[in-house]
């Protein structure tokens, strides 16, 4: 009788560790804010209504919402958590993935908080929110540090949870120093895990890698920790070096808190 206790016990035990293990696979991750997201900033080349190869429609992107300083989850992103779709990354010389290696001091002491990236997203005044002198966007002209990402830099990112800030126009780049101009209409944010990188061969010889992605819940994504891509490759150019297509190797990437 003894003997047959314990194999009950046993049996439970069995289950229940079980149960705990298939938790581990299930998909949790689609909304779970513990693990690090890289911040990135994509433009209309990646994400705009009518554009391939999935033709979005105004709503499915906030087009009927664009503004200033607007953080609202993009309407399809948030409809379509845990799909898989691919997007264009723009082409040499007319990037739409952009990393941010720092958050400029003037972001940092623009409040409401001390982290610069942070008061990026509460949108903080100048940042997308009026300032003392109804200033919107004082704080996010010839910003340093923008840095358009081609091939190379695309690659590095394969497997890195992301959260980005959509605009609905252009980023626009000068070269020596880097630095970008951040003025203009937002969509939102969205989150996404990515997944691959294949050349794009249906289009421009100039064009950038196809980016396959899952979408994640950019409100969760949004509460937990943030970094920054510390060693994206630097652009020397507009057009140099002409790195459109996804390379064998790349360098290991390097992340640093959002500051």
């Amino acid at each position: 009788m003894k003997s047959k206790r314990l194999s009950v016990y046993g049996l439970l035990i069995f289950v229940l560790i079980g149960s705990c293990m298939s938790g581990l696979n299930d998909d949790s991750d689609l909304t779970d804010p513990g693990d690090e997201a890289v911040f990135l900033l994509i433009d209309e080349d990646s994400i705009d209504n009518g554009l391939g190869p999935n033709d979005f429609s105004e709503t499915d992107v906030n087009d009927d919402l664009a503004s200033v300083g607007l953080r609202q989850q993009l309407r399809f992103f948030a409809d379509n958590v845990g799909q898989t779709i691919d997007l264009y990354s723009g082409q040499v010389g007319d990037e739409a993935w952009f990393a941010l290696t720092k958050a400029p001091n003037t972001w940092i002491n623009a409040g409401p908080t001390g982290n610069g990236i942070e008061n990026l997203l509460a949108p903080g005044p100048g940042l997308g929110s009026p300032n003392i002198d109804d200033d919107r966007e004082v704080l996010l002209d010839e910003i340093p540090n923008v840095i358009p990402l081609r091939a190379t830099g695309l690659k590095m990112l394969i497997g890195k949870k992301v959260l980005a800030l959509v605009y609905d126009s252009d980023i626009s780049i000068n070269y020596s120093p880097i630095e970008g101009n951040l003025k203009g209409d937002n969509l939102g944010l969205i989150a996404f895990e990515i997944l691959d990188a294949r050349d794009r061969l249906d289009a421009s010889s100039s064009s950038l890698p196809i980016l396959s992605i899952r979408i994640l819940n950019a409100n969760a994504v949004r509460e937990g920790k943030k970094v920054l891509f510390a060693n994206p490759p630097i652009p020397q150019s507009s057009s140099e070096p002409f790195d459109n297509r996804v390379p064998a190797q790349v360098n290991s990437p390097e992340f640093i808190p959002a500051n």
